[in-house]
């Protein structure tokens, strides 16, 4: 009893570091060249859901991230607006099944291999702020959210709103 109780250890570990990477991650890249304190007004220009789970391809989740974006992009002091703005923002959703491959000792005193396959639904939000006046792209946010049951992505999506936002407006080193 006692050696499989020391080999169930090493699968626990890997199970919990497994659980850790399915976390939200988020990348940010931007114009270094773009004044980002001309930017005062914002309009969202375009929307796109780009997912097979009906969960997440509908209009309620397109209010949701529209009304995210606008409370992020508020709370940085912009003003939405409807007409001619600074900034025209453009996000996509997306998802797809994935299956990631884990291996971890098996067998006798941990000598050996076990590959075990995991299947997931990974959920990525491109949002775009693009600069109206040169037509070209100032700052994006890639956020990406992994989980095993794609339905659970569309709870996720303040939260990866909220992330992305967290680094606007950038800082340059």
């Amino acid at each position: 009893m006692h050696r499989t109780v020391v080999r169930a250890a090493p699968f626990a570990l890997l199970f919990a570091c497994a659980l850790a990477a399915y976390a939200q991650k988020v990348n940010v890249e931007f114009d270094r060249a773009a004044d980002f304190a001309k930017f005062k007004t914002f309009a969202i220009r375009a929307g796109n859901l780009n997912s097979r789970n009906p969960a997440l391809n509908s209009e309620l989740v397109k209010k949701q991230i529209e009304a995210d974006i606008e409370r992020s992009l508020s709370a940085k002091g912009l003003e939405m607006t409807t007409g001619r703005s600074d900034l025209n923002v453009r996000y996509t959703l997306g998802s797809a099944r994935r299956v990631q491959t884990e291996a971890y000792p098996a067998g006798w005193y941990g000598w050996g291999t076990r590959i075990v396959r995991v299947p997931y639904a990974e959920g990525t939000l491109v949002i775009d702020l693009r600069d109206p006046s040169t037509r070209s792209l100032v700052w994006r946010a890639i956020a990406s959210e992994e989980q095993r049951d794609p339905t659970k992505l569309q709870g996720k999506l303040d939260s990866m709103v909220k992330k992305s936002f967290d680094r606007y407006p950038p800082k340059v080193k």
